[in-house]
């Protein structure tokens, strides 16, 4: 990170209004990006919700919760969470 003069580069009025906030110092400016959600990156996101959406059918056409956390390696609490969720 590269220290810059804000007097360099920033419109005066601008300056002003910052100066108000803070007189001296360093100010810490964050990129501007916009940060992506979970697991939208590599595909995960989309890979718990089918699964769960899959889970939910199984259960809905009457596979037992036990049967369910055995074929998806899963705890009883967690097939729970997912089918009354």
């Amino acid at each position: 990170m590269k220290y810059r003069n804000a007097a360099e580069i920033l419109p005066e009025q601008l300056l002003k209004e910052l100066q108000g906030y803070i007189d001296e110092g360093v100010l810490y400016v964050p990129k501007a990006s916009t940060k992506k959600a979970w697991g939208a990156a590599n595909g995960a996101r989309t890979f718990y919700q089918e699964r769960n959406r899959e889970i939910q059918k199984l259960f809905q056409e009457g596979c037992s919760i036990d049967a369910l956390a055995e074929r998806y390696g899963l705890a009883y609490s967690t097939i729970k969470k997912i089918v009354y969720g």
